[in-house]
């Protein structure tokens, strides 16, 4: 007889045995039988281990898990050690069929197994503990919603930073918290156990940082589920008092490893994700670091992490442009490409571009302190990449404006990037800036029912820009002066309801200040409607304040507005009512009232601005008899 064949008869022989023995009336006889399957029954023989299952039965099962916990007799009832090991040994072997796994027999024996667990096991049957709560947990919502219910959560935060790292019985308790995170990302997971995630996510940071296999990617895919769902706003606050403090490094050392090396699109944008959720959590500085990577002697810069994140963010952001712009304006209606895809791909832009706003941060700041750790060589190729991305991105709005369109989340975020990196630089990319401010004034968010957010983002370009009256010629071509009012307005209803932004406000203010200050040096608009308005905006900022920095900043506005108006000029204007004269008469005699020499510490501040408000009541105030006279009353 061939040995294969005489194999497969011993087997068969010994499942027959076994069989028998399992039917037996006697806990003998079962136990003798359970034990014959550990011997020779293989784990991936499905067809074995379901007929073995069918003859021991799950009761007999239970009665020898609860004898092994100390809560049920078979048998002698004695070596209950013993009998716990054989009952996690077959109960995962047996889980490795899908239907006993999902069955309601294996589900309600979570909450013994992850008794077994928290009794400390050696290491042979706490690794068959997490397979069989792995199997269960996977196999249906059911065992999943058993596995949180019974405190699964809390028992892999005190576990997992006891297990050997990159070992089976780690992945398999980074699968189980894969599986949790699902819970957490359907709203099932509570704020309790935010602290033991944080806990979790310090110790698969580890495995991140240091394997160099298969499970390094198990990681990246965890650490970015967990980095990237609806509840990680709550988590960040938890992460920030992780007691682990090398956790951020090793997430560091992992993000730098993946980000270098050839690897798949889909997994070098998790690492994108996650260092984008790191700045987040941990600073702009976190960026910058001391790298030690397995198997590298020689020292890594510290701004090794920050070139590699700023290079593969301009890769991704222009790939996706690309692909956004092919799908808007040239892909034809029969094409693949569906809404879900261009979202998806919008959604993903907007990770590239909140790392390179966040690098621009990071490099405004080191160029204002000394001794940081970027040298001259590394600013340079910062500036050169950020220059260029910026560029790209201009030429995405430019295509956007040329087909028409002004509403989208990617537009506006677009914008937003624009912004920030121009408030630093505004003389970058000045004949595109010329071509498009006006568009990119009046770009919109999906939820928008008119520009507000675009404006928003520019103001701090337009601050700078409007120190120059090369600035204020464009402000006044493109008619972004009308957006500033508009949205400085709109500042102004959300402060009196009860949002205050004082800054932004003022930085609105500051702007249209400089355009005023400056308006007989170029073609100043005619347009009494916007300047109206923006007196109207102003009496209502300042109707019930007592703040006198608020008072004297809208009074030197409205001290400039007056000298290209006059009273009857305004109260013939048919949306301009005697009420808010009366509103700005008051404001203007509250500011000259600071005016003196017992100035107060505020007015003293500001006292730039009064001079602007002195001197210009002297200029207009025959024009204005009623602000006149409640000046002089």
């Amino acid at each position: 007889m061939e040995p294969q064949s005489q194999q497969q008869m011993e087997q068969s022989v010994s499942l027959e045995d076994c069989l028998k023995l399992l039917k037996g009336e006697r806990d003998e006889q079962r136990l003798a039988g359970l034990l014959l399957v550990t011997k020779f029954c293989k784990s991936d023989d499905l067809v074995s281990l379901r007929a073995i299952y069918d003859a021991v039965g799950p009761r007999f099962l239970d009665r020898l898990l609860r004898t092994g916990l100390g809560k049920g007799v078979v048998g002698s009832g004695e070596n209950r050690d013993a009998y716990l090991q054989l009952s996690v040994t077959v109960l995962s072997a047996f889980c490795r069929v899908s239907e006993i796994a999902s069955s309601e027999e294996m589900v309600s024996k979570i909450p013994m197994i992850i008794e077994v667990k928290s009794k400390g096991l050696g290491s042979p049957g706490l690794e068959e503990c997490y397979e069989f709560l792995f199997l269960v947990s996977a196999a249906s919502e059911d065992g999943l919603t058993a596995l949180y219910e019974s405190g699964g959560m809390k028992l892999l935060a005190c576990q997992i930073s006891t297990l050997p790292d990159g070992s089976h019985l780690m992945e398999l308790a980074m699968k189980l918290v894969q599986l949790m995170v699902r819970k957490l990302s359907r709203g099932i997971i509570l704020n309790d156990n935010l602290s033991e995630l944080s806990i979790i996510v310090a110790t698969i940071a580890r495995q991140f940082a240091l394997l160099q296999n298969s499970m390094k990617f198990e990681a990246l895919h965890l650490l970015s589920a967990i980095f990237s769902s609806e509840y990680s706003t709550s988590l960040h606050d938890a992460f920030r008092v992780i007691p682990n403090g090398n956790w951020s490094n090793h997430i560091r050392d992992g993000v730098a490893a993946i980000l270098q090396n050839r690897v798949a699109p889909a997994e070098r944008f998790e690492a994108l994700i996650l260092a984008e959720s790191m700045v987040s959590i941990m600073g702009n500085d976190w960026l910058i670091g001391q790298i030690n990577l397995p198997d590298v002697q020689d020292p890594i810069p510290a701004d090794r992490c920050l070139l590699l994140v700023l290079e593969s963010s301009r890769v991704e952001v222009a790939v996706l442009l690309n692909e956004l712009a092919y799908s808007k304006y040239e892909a034809s209606k029969s094409s693949s490409l569906t809404a879900e895809t261009i979202i998806t791909k919008q959604q993903k832009v907007t990770i590239g571009f909140s790392l390179l706003e966040k690098i621009i941060k990071l490099i405004s700041n080191i160029g204002e302190t000394e001794g940081h750790l970027i040298n001259d060589s590394t600013f340079t190729k910062v500036i050169k990449g950020l220059n260029e991305t910026i560029g790209a991105v201009l030429e995405y709005l430019q295509d956007a404006k040329e087909h028409g369109q002004k509403r989208g989340n990617d537009l506006l975020a677009s914008v937003r990037l624009v912004g920030s990196y121009l408030a630093e630089t505004p003389i970058a990319c000045k004949d595109k800036i010329t071509e498009l401010l006006g568009y990119m004034l009046s770009v919109e968010g999906e939820d928008e029912s008119s520009p507000f957010y675009s404006v928003c983002f520019l103001l701090p370009m337009l601050c700078q820009m409007t120190m120059k009256i090369e600035g204020c010629k464009l402000l006044a071509s493109s008619e972004g002066y009308k957006a500033v009012v508009d949205c400085l307005t709109k500042w102004i209803g959300q402060n009196r309801l009860g949002v205050e932004d004082n800054g932004c406000i003022f930085l609105a203010c500051d702007t249209i200040m400089n355009f005023l200050l400056k308006r007989e040096q170029f073609r100043f608009p005619e347009d009494e409607s916007t300047f109206f308005n923006l007196l109207k905006a102003l009496a209502l900022w300042t109707e019930n304040t007592n703040d006198l920095s608020v008072v004297i900043m809208a009074s030197s506005i409205c001290a400039l507005v007056f000298d290209f108006t006059s009273e009857d000029t305004l109260l013939n204007h048919p949306d301009f009512s005697s009420r808010c004269l009366n509103s700005l008469s008051r404001l203007i005699a509250r500011s000259l009232a600071s005016w003196g020499q017992d100035m107060s510490d505020v007015a003293k501040a500001e006292v730039d601005l009064l001079e602007i408000v002195v001197a210009g009541y002297s200029r207009w105030a025959n024009r204005f008899p009623q602000i006149r006279k409640a000046v002089e009353s």
